[in-house]
């Protein structure tokens, strides 16, 4: 019998590292089981890399996934995104009519506008997987203002997708429960499924052996997003430099570097023990296994509510403890709940004193590596995530 035929569309790229690991992590399980058509947006810089490109493309192929890559556009602001509507609206209704598109797996928000337009004209079922409550954390970034006409139209598709959707897919409990409050009658009856970001937990496993050696307190992914504590960062490492002058810091990001480095600020001596660089994505589990302790400090609100970060889950793979705030989906449910990290209360000195004391404390437990690994396995694992998707998928198309 012919399995079905799903389109999965999203403006992220499969060359940046969360397209590796929220998109074809989960699509080469899935195409198990249906034919998958993907539609992507690469970046100039990552279609530049050839090499990388082409092993993206034999991986693909590997997996029977249809890889249909478009070019990303970062300006003109407005006009890009809507250039890119256009070009999704287009490549949908292409795949609809030729038959490769019985269900729309939409990720995020102006892919899922586009899911609502087929759905609209053809009647294809799409999924809205939100990801994250994408217009607070826009106003959160200072990019959209409230009540701007551009932030009451996102707020529509939001409203829209929510009550169209054949199913809605959120990243965090605490986002379902924002969302039932602000919207109760289009989530009336509307199937929900909690599906955190996943890791590779087969690849982010704890190092083989014990590096010994100075401590390497670190920070994994984005950085200079306009939602990511910067300076509560840079507070945490001085205060760690000032405890431990043997400890080393390093920041793997693909942002730029020289202003990373600019904005951690400290002194020679620190700087001398930061390094801030980049890796492909197939070398950062290899990097966060010879880390110690790893630091996230995002921005808190509604904008916060939906986000699962993704390192998180990595982190705890590889059996490293996380230092966090609250106010961050489920961050500090887990790192309460399985006891694996520390949560500080705000930027302040005081707050990171606090943290690093009660940190140094945690690190003594024994068993605090196989606590990490556990929750990670838990919570995280790209296994039972894939097995969600898929029962989602047979609900819908059934």
């Amino acid at each position: 019998m012919e399995s079905s035929r799903v389109l999965y569309i999203t403006r992220n790229g499969m060359l940046e590292p969360l397209g590796q690991s929220q998109v074809l992590s989960y699509l080469k399980g899935l195409s198990r089981n249906y034919q998958v058509s993907l539609i992507s947006f690469e970046k100039p810089e990552d279609r530049a890399d050839e090499l990388g490109f082409e092993s993206v493309k034999k991986d693909c192929e590997r997996h029977g996934i249809r890889w249909l890559p478009q070019r990303f556009y970062h300006r003109p602001k407005v006009i890009a995104p809507a250039w890119s509507m256009i070009v999704f609206l287009f490549l949908c209704l292409r795949e609809v009519r030729r038959g490769n598109a019985e269900l729309i797996h939409a990720r995020s928000y102006i892919p899922a506008a586009v899911a609502l337009l087929v759905n609209k004209l053809t009647g294809t079922p799409f999924i809205f997987d939100m990801r994250a409550l994408w217009p607070e954390e826009l106003i959160t970034a200072g990019r959209l203002k409230r009540g701007s006409v551009m932030h009451k139209a996102i707020a529509w598709v939001e409203r829209s997708c929510l009550k169209n959707a054949a199913a809605v897919v959120s990243l965090t409990h605490a986002a379902v429960g924002y969302l039932q409050e602000t919207y109760p009658e289009e989530l009336k009856g509307q199937v929900i499924r909690v599906i955190p970001t996943c890791a590779d937990l087969d690849r982010f496993v704890p190092a083989s052996t014990d590096g010994g050696g100075a401590a390497t307190y670190s920070c994994v992914g984005t950085v200079l997003s306009g939602w990511f504590h910067l300076d509560w960062l840079a507070e945490f490492f001085q205060q760690v430099a000032a405890q431990d002058p043997e400890a080393c810091f390093e920041v793997i990001t693909r942002d730029a570097s020289d202003e990373v480095r600019l904005r951690l600020g400290g002194n020679e001596d620190f700087q001398q023990r930061l390094r801030v660089f980049g890796l492909p994505p197939q070398q950062v589990h290899s990097a966060v296994q010879g880390h110690t302790v790893s630091a996230m400090f995002f921005s808190q609100g509604l904008s916060k509510l939906g986000s699962s970060p993704t390192r998180m889950g990595e982190i705890l793979g590889c059996g490293l403890p996380v230092v966090a705030n609250s106010g961050v989906g489920d961050v500090a449910r887990i790192i309460e709940q399985y006891n694996v990290g520390v949560l500080v209360e705000d930027g302040s000195s005081e707050s990171m004193k606090l943290g690093l004391q009660r940190l140094n404390e945690l690190r003594k437990d024994p068993e605090l590596a196989q606590r990490c690994r556990r929750a990670a396995e838990e919570v995280f694992s790209l296994g039972a995530g894939t097995e969600a998707y898929r029962e989602l998928y047979r609900d819908i198309l059934k």
